[in-house]
């Protein structure tokens, strides 16, 4: 019982110094340094009746030990508390009544007295002190009874002890008011602080409704036929446009909660981050992003621009800036009617002016004050104090004009931009985008001719190299032909729009530029824009009209955004087993993993799975086809799982020629965890399997493959020069020349021979042998062709008309075998360059 009272006492304590040991560390550095001090001051004057030197040198060692905390070791520091705890007791109540009991009482010890329990009420909570100053002081009788050899209580030092608990009472209930008036700021400020945030989440979540019912209104009734699938465009727009306004607000909610904090905590801007934005591009944008509760408040606006001006600052916070003008101003439209709003740009100001109700003069001079509102309910001022602070940070100031019923303006001035600063940023942000894009290849894809040479004029200093298209058919086919780096794509086009260009690119219609990053030329709304371009599997975007400075950004910003990469290991460390019947298709995989930092272990089968998996199933992934003699990877799978083994869970890949719903409800069934579709794609390998391996597990619903590729009406490029040119780098082109060319030549010789006989199963074996060999040779047009026929004879059983398609193959395949020949002889004299796959 008594241990158990010791414990929630001592609680107590640990509680009051919860914070941090601060004043603690406070008592220790004056001990360590007075003790010792306050016993030279004495020297040369009256000789007190006891020397204490030899115990104030042993309470400054005490209270050194206490200031060494830091120096600690780790083991230790869960004693310090308890170690400050005792040493409270020795400096303060026991010493200083010891000495004043030795030395015969006086008004010196009872002034020492009192100031050892003023700070032993000051250092612990009101439990802890008593019980510190009764042990303090009964230990120091103690000590003095039990070691002077002639005690004797002072008559004048213990008549005083009254005072002493006056003092300590009135001490504590001081300290007891101090703390509870504390508290209650605290909590004030605490409620503000939360009703600030409140209020300014009210109208993103208002308009986080609006647009949660927009979406619902566009949404068929639960047990109607009409699927979502066969909305109109204009439906699409509109859903678009609804989810957009919806994460438009929670992103102001979410800078409002940032903007409040920051104010709290006065968080600085960086400068680093500061560039040359446009005044009048950031007050339009600010206008047509506010979120405004309904289209009549965003007619009350007008923007004035009488000469636009850069200014040195950051775009984000001075966004949030024009956001809290246009909300206060905004804020009494319901009371007063005739309200309207004036944003002016000119002369390096930025001026808000409303015919609102005014702010009286007397209040004026603290408006920027933080935690002050002015007529406003659920609000703390945080907004203007933060408005300050920002235009401040760009070396300008913010400051207001009113009269009462009539006006209120906000001007915002800018410090002016010397033309030398402005070049030297400008050429500062160039410089850095030409080192990023120079010598990378761009398409660009725009149907105004005089759109295109204004950007191709923007892009010259880049040190890219820029193709051009007219229309989005014109793109594809150039996409088709060779490997980009990028594509700025213009959306809105006749015969193919951008959004349709960039699907048809991430299907997988242009193999060879699956990956490329596309950035979307637009001139909708920037939340807008941003939700599609996501969407449509865009790498950015950029709006019209655009300076050639922000142009450059956004290609560099791109160019660096990389998926994960070669250089950066992802498979370091990682022992990977990769089962596949053709060592043709094994060798390619494998060497992408082993550049990628893995260990790589090839079998042949499915039983050489379990059999690799039995006697060493320390493997992070397994990769495997589905189409394997003997036992094929979906009974492998199966059995994997049903082993009851540690190495049952482990990630299965699955590696196949063919992607319906079927085969990927198969592979769910049996428990792989992803699937990819042959050729393999580094990326995309590369990034199925960091996401296994970081314990995410997603098996790629039907929609999110690409569908198998019909024969195409009009052949496009031979070969894919991408794939190709990752061989260069990884050394295996000559091996590929060496290997698969004749390879190649065989299976289509037994495919013939399989079809003149009527062979289906053998034919069918050489198609799906044949499919793999010229995905993965980067005989892009022969696997396109074979793809055509393999998919509906393995799926629907359903072979080509006739049997001359086999000699159109063939000649297909001779014609591959000496583009990929002709290519060989032109790799082979360079040096291997760094490629995209």
């Amino acid at each position: 019982m008594l241990m158990q009272a010791a414990r929630r006492l001592f609680a107590h304590y640990v509680e009051y110094h919860r914070h941090g040991p601060l004043m603690l560390r406070y008592f220790s550095i004056v001990g360590l340094l007075f003790f010792p001090a306050y016993y030279l001051l004495r020297l040369g004057k009256v000789e007190p009746v006891y020397d204490d030197l030899a115990l104030r040198l042993f309470d400054a060692a005490i209270c050194g030990v206490l200031f060494l905390r830091r120096w600690w070791p780790q083991r230790l520091r869960r004693c310090y508390l308890p170690y400050s705890y005792v040493a409270l007791i020795l400096t303060l109540p026991a010493t200083f009544v010891f000495t004043a009991l030795k030395n015969g009482g006086g008004t010196v010890a009872v002034g020492n007295t009192l100031m050892a329990a003023f700070l032993v009420i000051l250092l612990s909570d009101w439990r802890n002190m008593a019980v510190i100053l009764t042990s303090g002081f009964g230990l120091a009788v103690g000590a003095y009874l039990l070691f002077d050899p002639d005690p004797r209580m002072p008559v004048d030092y213990v008549a005083r002890l009254p005072i002493l608990a006056a003092v300590v009472l009135g001490g504590s209930l001081f300290k007891d008011a101090l703390e509870r008036a504390t508290a209650e700021k605290v909590r004030s400020a605490y409620a503000s602080l939360a009703a600030s945030i409140a209020h300014e989440m009210r109208s993103p979540l208002a308009q986080v409704r609006h647009s949660l019912e927009g979406v619902q209104k566009m949404l068929p009734a639960p047990g109607e036929l009409s699927p979502l699938a066969q909305l109109g465009s204009s439906e699409l727009e509109v859903l678009y446009r609804h989810v957009a306004q919806g994460e438009q607000a929670i992103q102001r909610g979410l800078q409002a909660i940032s903007m409040t904090l920051d104010e709290v905590n006065a968080k600085p801007l960086d400068p680093s981050t500061f560039s040359y934005p446009s005044a009048a591009e950031v007050v339009h944008k600010a206008v047509d992003e506010y979120s405004y509760g309904d289209e009549a408040a965003r007619e009350r606006i007008r923007v004035h621009v009488v000469d636009d001006f850069q200014f040195r600052g950051e775009e984000t916070a001075f966004l949030f800036v024009m956001f809290n003008l246009i909300k206060n101003a905004l804020f009494y439209v319901s009371q007063y009617r005739g309200t309207r709003v004036d944003i002016s740009v000119g002369s390096h100001e930025v001026k808000v002016r409303d015919s609102g109700p005014g702010i009286a003069p007397e209040v004026l001079a603290n408006l920027f004050e933080p935690f002050r509102s002015v007529g406003k309910n659920g609000g703390t001022g945080l907004g203007l104090a933060y408005c300050r602070r920002v235009m401040r940070a760009f070396g300008g100031e913010i400051r207001c004009e009113s009269v009462v019923g009539q006006f209120t303006e906000f001007t915002l001035h800018f410090p002016p931009i010397g033309e030398a600063e402005r070049e030297e940023h400008r050429t500062k942000v160039l410089a850095a985008a030409h080192e990023a894009l120079t010598g990378k290849r761009l398409l660009l894809v725009e149907d105004d001719a005089a759109q295109r040479v204004t950007t191709r004029h923007k892009l010259r200093p880049l040190g890219l190299q820029v193709d051009e298209a007219a229309d989005g058919q014109r793109a594809l086919d150039m996409l088709a032909r060779h490997p980009y780096d990028l594509v700025l794509l213009d959306l809105h086009m006749p015969v193919l729009d951008g959004y349709q260009v960039a699907q048809r690119v991430r299907q997988g219609q242009v193999p060879a530029n699956r990956y490329v990053r596309i950035i979307a030329h637009t001139s909708e709304p920037v939340h807008v824009a941003r939700v599609k371009t996501q969407r449509a599997g865009m790498d950015g975007f950029i709006s019209k009209p655009c300076a050639q400075v922000p142009l450059a950004q956004a290609l560099q910003r791109a160019i660096q955004r990389r998926p994960v990469s070669v250089a950066s290991q992802p498979m370091a460390g990682r022992r990977l087993l990769l089962a596949d019947d053709s060592a043709f298709n094994r060798r390619a995989v494998a060497a992408y993993l082993r550049e990628a930092g893995g260990t790589v272990v090839e079998v042949e089968h499915g039983a050489a799975v379990l059999e690799q998996l039995a006697t060493s199933g320390d493997f992070d992934a397994v990769l495997m086809d589905l189409n394997m003699p003997g036992l094929d990877g979906l009974e492998t799978a199966r059995q994997v799982r049903a082993s009851g083994q540690p190495w049952a869970r482990v990630p299965i890949v699955a590696l196949t020629a063919h992607s319906d719903a079927a085969a990927i409800d198969g592979a769910r069934l049996v428990g792989m965890d992803g699937f990819l579709i042959k050729p393999v794609e580094v990326s995309m390998l590369y990034d199925a399997l960091v996401a296994l391996l970081a314990g995410t597990r997603p098996v790629p619903r039907p929609e999110m493959l690409p569908t198998p590729a019909a024969a195409p009406e009009a052949e496009g490029p031979l070969l894919n020069e991408a794939r190709l040119a990752s061989y260069r780098r990884l050394g295996l082109l000559d091996e590929l020349l060496g290997d698969y060319l004749p390879e190649i030549a065989r299976l289509v010789d037994v495919l013939a021979v399989a079809v003149q006989a009527h062979e289906a199963e053998q034919a069918s074996d050489a198609l799906h042998s044949l499919l793999g060999m010229s995905g993965e040779a980067g005989a892009l047009a022969l696997y396109q062709r074979v793809r055509g026929i393999y998919v509906p004879v393995l799926e629907q059983r359903r072979w080509p008309e006739g049997d001359s398609w086999v000699a159109e193959l063939r000649q297909l395949a001779l014609r591959t075998e000496q583009a990929l020949r002709e290519y060989g002889a032109r790799a082979a004299p360079e040096d291997a360059p760094s490629a995209r796959t």
